[in-house]
């Protein structure tokens, strides 16, 4: 009776059973002059084989340019102004849009009008204002619905520029991981320059990274941009045009560009004219073209 040697293939579940007697004619043991013969030759051939190979297995794993999958274009929501969503195509979700300018330039206008169409598609926002400057009253007449906004209040009492920043940081990072707001809207126009920059670029970025792949918008309102290239959309606004003015004195119409109008009481504002500039837009590959719009903001009356 013969005896033989049982061996596996890499393919598990498939042996093969060998002779002894074959297992010696495959694979014969080459004698020692035979083995340093052929060994030397081949090792500079192999060297050169494998740096050639490895330099091949590098090259194919890079991946062309033309071959790199295009990012999907965000959800875009409207921000409640007409004009704006027409420059740039409304808020995108899962992306952080920064709105900066001069005081009385139209920012809160344009945040109101974001968390009032917000609201009124049954989302739940949250403010976070820096400088408690937001007035309930003035929300609700630009149609938010009060009772799906959560307004955290950061500036109330004496606290620093330094302890109202530091609470805004805090409050936003927990509403990003608690999830479930449509919008988020951070309220620095209040804060001075200088303390808004304190800000690390590295907060924004996680800022960023929280809120990607999120139905959130992410809404900054500031004096000047201090989110660098971690914002999607930068959207510069300013006022061109003061409109009509009441003066209540005299209980009539008056044109705020006149040079015969110098009243010494009190007037109403009826109208201001914004101009919106659209700075960056990181959502296309193509690079933006500076582009401006501009559009009314007018008095809602109480009462």
């Amino acid at each position: 009776m013969s005896s033989a040697v049982f061996s596996t293939s890499a393919a598990p579940g498939r042996p093969f059973i060998f002779d002894n007697e074959i297992g010696a004619e495959v694979c014969p043991e080459p004698c020692q002059s035979q083995l340093f013969a052929e060994l030397r030759p081949p090792q500079r051939v192999v060297k050169a084989g494998l740096s050639g190979s490895f330099k091949d297995a590098r090259l194919a794993g890079v991946t062309p340019a033309s071959r790199l999958a295009v990012r999907p274009m965000p959800e875009m929501v409207t921000s409640g102004i007409g004009e704006m969503d027409v420059l740039t195509g409304g808020l995108p979700r899962g992306c952080l849009t920064e709105i900066f300018g001069p005081a009385s330039s139209g920012r809160s206008t344009v945040m109101l009008s974001a968390l009032a169409a917000a609201t009124q598609r049954g989302e739940f926002c949250a403010v976070v204002d820096a400088n408690d400057a937001l007035d309930p009253q003035s929300a609700a007449s630009a149609g938010i619905e009060l009772d799906r906004l959560l307004w955290v209040r950061c500036g109330e009492g004496s606290l620093q520029p330094e302890s109202r920043l530091e609470q805004l940081l805090r409050v936003t990072d927990l509403l990003l991981e608690s999830g479930g707001f449509g919008m988020i809207a951070l309220d620095l126009g209040d804060l001075p320059p200088q303390t808004a920059r304190r800000i690390p670029l590295a907060t924004w970025f996680r800022f960023r990274r929280a809120v990607e792949h999120t139905p959130t918008v992410l809404l900054a309102v500031e004096r000047q941009p201090i989110a660098g290239s971690c914002s999607s959309l930068l959207i510069r606004l300013g006022l061109i045009n003061v409109g009509s003015l009441i003066c209540e004195k005299e209980n009539q119409l008056c044109d705020a560009g006149s040079q015969f109008l110098k009243p010494s009481h009190a007037q109403l504002l009826t109208q201001i004219e914004i101009t919106a500039e659209l700075v960056r837009c990181r959502m296309d590959r193509k690079p933006v073209r500076s582009a401006e719009i501009t559009f009314a903001s007018k008095t809602a009356w109480a009462g």
